[in-house]
């Protein structure tokens, strides 16, 4: 019998593909992907009311119990991985083993180092495409003020701040850059934006650092980090930080890789890791 496989999309709203099932063999799996709420195939299309990390966790839940799973193994990248540990946490015993990739804690530290001051040194150039149209006061808060321009109500002025909002994380994404990674971020950037900011905004709604304060209910669950060591969206700080408090997991440190699945390294040890 297949083992069952969870396999958890980022954002939060940036929709699953079917490249995701090609890591992973059927004959060995049964392969399970879905689209969250507000993406992807699920509506109302960016719809954000009554879409929580709560709610997400809830739906995990539910397909597991309509498709009659006791236990899942969960492959989960940057936002799926946050998902990942925190389903794991919320239901412990659902869990066989966790391969996470990108990892992102949702702690403010690293919502600001993104959105407001880190990232913009690595890129200055995209950086300043990304706050194109903020005044100086606006700048002060990005993530505050990407928030009120997108969910303002102007269709116009929300499309523009969407685009510019997906394609600075796009870019930002590998080590070399790639249009095709920079283009599938533009395609899905309405919910990408909407969600990630309704989220971002509302500290992804879990408390500070709850990940790592709650990360003694899961050591027993075996655990793989793939990390790219150049990664600029979540630094591989993060991943170092969930190994040192998991202590049982296994850390894979790609050398030639930022943060995008796309890149070679990490697409090399995810298929291992499968």
């Amino acid at each position: 019998m297949a083992h069952p496989l969870f396999f958890l999309h980022g954002g939060p709203g940036a929709g699953s593909s079917p490249l995701y099932r090609r890591y992973f063999n059927p004959a060995k799996y049964r392969i399970i992907v879905f689209d969250q709420r507000g993406c992807g195939k699920s509506t109302p299309y960016g719809a954000c009311e009554n879409n929580t990390t709560h709610d997400l966790i809830s739906d995990i839940k539910l397909i597991l119990s309509k498709l009659s799973i006791e236990k899942i193994n969960i492959y989960g990248g940057s936002w799926g991985s946050t998902l990942a540990l925190l389903f794991a946490e919320t239901y412990p015993q659902l869990v066989h083993s966790l391969v996470l990739r990108g990892i992102f804690l949702c702690r403010k530290k690293d919502i600001q180092w993104f959105y407001q001051k880190g990232a913009n040194s690595i890129y200055p150039d995209y950086w300043k495409e990304f706050i194109s149209g903020l005044d100086t006061n606006e700048q002060k808060n990005i993530l505050h003020s990407f928030y009120h321009k997108i969910h303002s109500g102007d269709m116009d002025s929300s499309r523009k701040y969407c685009r510019q909002w997906s394609i600075w994380e796009g870019r930002s994404s590998t080590l070399k850059p790639s249009s095709t990674v920079v283009d599938a971020f533009d395609d899905c950037s309405i919910s990408l934006a909407k969600i990630e900011t309704h989220f971002f905004y509302n500290d992804c709604f879990i408390e500070e650092n709850q990940i790592i304060k709650n990360i003694d209910s899961i050591k027993n669950i075996p655990c793989h980090i793939v990390h790219g060591r150049y990664d600029i969206v979540c630094p591989f700080d993060q991943a170092y930080d969930l190994h040192a408090a998991y202590g049982t997991s296994v850390i894979h440190e790609i050398r030639d890789a930022g943060h995008s699945l796309l890149e070679e390294g990490i697409q090399k040890n995810f298929r291992n890791l499968s």
